[in-house]
């Protein structure tokens, strides 16, 4: 054997085993593996936010369907969740790269499809990664200034302009916290976890601390009929009850396989993370949402003059004083939301960007030397979350229009791979290799499959209903019509043009502007087909 030869055989023995799996998936280890198992399942857990999240979505459920609406969907929400999260985590512990689900998509389908399959799903991903995060700001904007003006006895003004400000200045401190090295960034990530938890299990125990027994709402209210308010203008009952299920759904399940090259054991940490987070922020977020209607008071005062259910249920229980503190914690919260959402999103416009996905000749998808991540791609991500809040200026139809596209596009960017592969998997061109977390090929396997992907059709349906008839410009969902706009687009641009520089993911192990953190993270395009036939 050559010199060269000895030394990339010498090099890719002394790689790490996470390293080796990437380096078989195609890809040069570009970052350092410095999230432990606690900051993985940190991050997974503050990308979902379970306090801030319910706060900023539980005005929607309890003012269309009633208090019943908000526990009950919840629960049936979170349960279809549970099968989402498990299906989700099967594929990123088999394709363990930063770009998640969008390069496991176009390996799930026979070669002749992939460059068309990875570049629907990778734009749904990213547009819907980024209108989640310039929403999230925006609501946490709203949550800031609301506090505000109760803290002032509603003696303040709540602007565009301010509101607007204060999301684009937010947006940029998240942009210049998420530019330090991957070291740094595990480390505030561990924290953030019990900070989450810590004020959710604050408000439950605080409210009914404080809320007289005499003053709490009785079982059927909470849980049964009495509790079934129809306040949607123009909807029967049964599709007002089912509005509950918009505030569930709001999140972003995949964001954690969007480091899966900043993680240590990453086939088995970030899909456990996944399925951990999921399955306690449902059960924890349904005990939390049960307390928050059993001590609400009556449904007439609120959402009150913050607008916002939650704070004036804690104002009622807790006061002023009281309210605003607790309010301190669901506010951080929300903003850790954003510094994970911003951290994956990056990570997932690099990976399409190092696929040739963008036409920025790969200018994104390189890594900065000093901080070894991705800072291109990083303030790329921020400029253009800031971009939809500033539309608000404008015309906050628009805005809201541009934020409605989150959930949509990344449900679909989540099913697409799942159900391509339930039907290739044993396709020569992919002969699906399962990793550590694995369903197996029985019916647990199939039946989370084919559940998830009907109810994400199903929550699709709901997510591009208007929520009031008759329907105006004004109150119009238009979801549904951004998504399909997007999806449409998408296919122009790849017809026209992009088909000429993006064939699907592409192996960048002998790129040389891509620079591996460990040596031996080189091997041959045959060790790479291997892989994706094995």
């Amino acid at each position: 054997m050559s010199d060269a030869g000895d030394k990339k055989q010498l090099s890719f023995e002394t790689a790490n085993d996470d390293d080796k799996e990437l380096v078989a998936l195609g890809y040069k280890p570009s970052f350092k593996r410095e999230f432990t198992n606690l900051a993985t399942i940190s991050f997974a857990f503050s990308i979902m936010g379970l306090c801030s999240s319910i706060s900023t979505t539980f005005n929607t459920p309890l003012l269309l369907g009633g208090p019943a609406s908000v526990v009950w969907c919840w629960i049936l929400g979170a349960s279809m969740c549970f099968t989402l999260g498990a299906s989700i985590a099967e594929i990123v512990s088999a394709y363990p790269t930063c770009g998640g689900l969008y390069t496991a998509s176009a390996q799930l389908v026979p070669a002749q499809y992939r460059a068309k399959v990875g570049w629907l799903v990778g734009w749904l991903n990213i547009l819907g990664q980024i209108a989640g995060i310039s929403s999230t700001e925006f609501g946490l904007a709203n949550m800031i200034l609301a506090a505000v003006s109760v803290g002032r006895n509603g003696n303040f003004e709540i602007t565009q302009g301010k509101t607007v400000g204060l999301f684009a200045g937010l947006l940029v401190v998240h942009g210049l916290l998420n530019s330090v090295a991957t070291r740094y960034l595990a480390r505030m990530t561990k924290g953030f976890v019990f900070v989450n938890l810590g004020a959710t299990f604050i408000i439950i125990v605080v409210l009914l601390a404080k809320t007289p027994r005499s003053e709490m709402h009785p079982a059927n209210y909470v849980f049964g009929s009495a509790g079934i308010i129809n306040q949607a203008e123009g909807w029967n009952t049964g599709i007002a009850f089912l509005f509950g299920l918009l505030s569930v759904q709001w999140t972003d399940y995949d964001a954690t396989a969007h480091i899966s090259e900043e993680v240590q054991r990453a086939a088995y940490a970030a899909p456990s993370a996944i399925f951990i987070a999921v399955i306690g922020t449902g059960l924890i977020g349904w005990l939390l949402n049960i307390v928050l209607i059993l001590c609400s008071g009556p449904l007439e005062n609120l959402p009150g003059p913050s607008n916002s259910a939650v704070l004036e249920i804690l104002y009622l229980r807790c006061g002023k004083a009281g309210a605003l503190f607790i309010w301190a914690f669901v506010c951080i919260t929300a903003f850790f939301v954003v510094q994970t959402a911003l951290h994956a999103a990056s990570r997932t416009l690099y990976a399409f960007s190092r696929d040739h996905g963008l036409p920025d000749a790969g200018y994104f998808g390189r890594n900065s030397k000093r901080t070894q991540t991705p800072l291109r791609a990083i303030w790329l991500t921020t400029f253009v979350s800031i971009l939809p809040g500033l539309l608000d200026l404008a015309s906050p139809i628009a805005a809201n229009a541009i934020f409605s596209l989150t959930a949509m596009a990344l449900d679909l960017s989540y099913v697409i791979p799942i159900f391509c592969r339930r039907i290739f998997q044993d396709h020569p061109d992919v002969m699906f290799k399962p990793g550590p977390f694995y369903m197996g090929k029985g019916w647990l396997g199939i039946t989370c499959n084919i559940i998830c992907i009907c109810w994400t059709l199903f929550i699709c349906v709901i997510f591009s209903l208007p929520t009031v008839r008759p329907v105006t410009g004004d109150n119009m969902n238009y979801a549904s019509v951004i998504t399909i706009g997007v999806i449409f687009l998408a296919s122009i641009w790849y017809i026209l043009g992009a088909r000429k520089h993006y064939t699907g993911p592409k192996s960048n192990l002998h790129d040389d502007s891509v620079e591996a953190i460990t040596q031996g993270s080189s091997t041959s395009d045959s060790d790479y087909d291997t892989k994706t036939q094995a």
